[in-house]
């Protein structure tokens, strides 16, 4: 654990003060926020802003949001909350006929901890292809990368960088590996024999499963523990077509309906993007909003109305498109060479909220090898487009 003291753990600009090279990583943020930048100003993108305080925020069951009362001059209340994302405002923008778009933002999560992957606040970019699928959008994020690459290290020409010790290659062609062959591959799980039984599958592995236990955190008690170490270790790894169930925003694959159009993007088992191709059904979506809200009601979440405003967007129309988000703290992490976001960060939340009497959360990331539980409101573990856009 580690002591919040402020003499023996001074806060961040105090350390750079006294340690200027401490700086540096930090630095290299806006070089890659102005790489992303160019990289889509240069294909026709629109760079939007949308609000970070609304009414209706994300409904994922297991994201935690920051909730706030904006009082106005006459005495008004109105309950509000920080984004999870910026996903609804930037589809109503979509039905408007504004496209294609791009958006670098902040977003909150509550009830989360700090460590090297996680913050409470977090940079995120966001973008939506219109009339293209997620396959579009898994060749722009190769293209993206070597761009970012190539900006912060022209002598790399784009087709790698080194981090903790490993050359991540960008130029060769990128594995594209489905989720079923991943559970196959690293866990020896029959996705399409066992979907349905995989709490049965949890527990004959010795997993701690509980008459409690969902089939979802069956599937990350597998999934966290014996595939997601395997994933972009020396390259990068798309993981693609999402069992149904976990489809959050995304289409079902015209291909097979069993499985929804999402991948996840991971660079030296990190994961760094959700992506989907997305769901333009406005009563589908409904339903699915709606099924996610009784989630967090027996999950004990906020509970808040479903945005019907983003429905009525998508009962007026939006092309089909993809979208994705994309973690910006942790592709900063990733190009600077360090193993925690908090060496990109100006400010880290356990800085700003520290007691002299309490101790912070520990900084050190998971330990390879160490087993790893879906957490039991699996707060950080969510696997819809906020990834982890756990993207923290």
């Amino acid at each position: 654990m580690v002591s919040n003291d402020s003499t023996t753990h001074p806060p961040t600009w105090e350390k750079i003060r006294t340690l200027r090279a401490s700086a540096a990583p930090r630095l290299l943020r806006e070089q890659v926020i102005d790489a992303i930048r160019a990289f889509f100003k240069g294909r026709g993108y629109h760079e939007v802003e949308t609000p970070l305080l609304v009414r209706c925020p994300g409904m994922e069951p297991y994201l935690e949001v920051f909730q706030t009362t904006w009082t106005t001059a006459r005495g008004e209340s109105h309950v509000g909350y920080l984004t999870t994302s910026p996903e609804y405002a930037m589809k109503k923008l979509l039905a408007a006929g504004i496209g294609p778009i791009f958006q670098i933002c902040k977003s909150f999560r509550n009830r989360e901890e700090v460590s090297a992957l996680h913050n409470p606040e977090f940079t995120i970019l966001e973008w939506y292809h219109p009339d293209a699928d997620y396959t579009a959008l898994m060749d722009e994020c190769e293209d993206l990368f070597r761009h970012v690459a190539r900006t912060i290290d022209p002598r790399s020409g784009g087709d790698g960088f080194r981090y903790q010790g490993s050359w991540i290659d960008l130029a060769s062609p990128w594995e594209r590996l489905s989720v079923r062959e991943a559970f196959q591959r690293y866990a020896g799980v029959d996705l399409k024999r066992d979907l349905d039984r995989l709490v049965e599958v949890a527990r004959a592995k010795g997993y701690g499963v509980t008459p409690e236990t969902t089939w979802e955190q069956a599937y990350h008690q597998i999934f966290l523990n014996e595939i997601e170490p395997h994933l972009g270790r020396t390259a990068p790894t798309i993981l693609y077509d999402y069992p149904i169930a976990m489809a959050a925003l995304a289409r079902p694959s015209p291909r097979d309906p069993s499985v929804a159009e999402r991948f996840e993007l991971y660079i030296a088992r990190i994961e760094l993007a959700n992506a989907f191709s997305e769901l333009t059904d406005a009563t589908e979506q409904r339903r699915r909003l709606e099924a996610e809200r009784e989630e967090r009601r027996k999950l004990g979440r906020t509970l808040y109305d479903v945005d019907d405003d983003f429905i009525r967007a998508l009962t007026m129309g939006i092309p089909p498109c993809a979208g994705i988000a994309l973690g910006v703290d942790r592709l900063t992490m990733l190009f600077a060479d360090v193993a925690s976001i908090r060496d990109v960060l100006w400010f880290p939340a356990d800085e700003l909220f520290r007691h002299p009497d309490r101790t912070s959360v520990s900084e050190r990331p998971h330990e390879a090898g160490q087993a790893r539980d879906p957490p039991s409101s699996l707060a950080t573990s969510d696997r819809t487009r906020h990834l982890s856009s756990d993207l923290t």
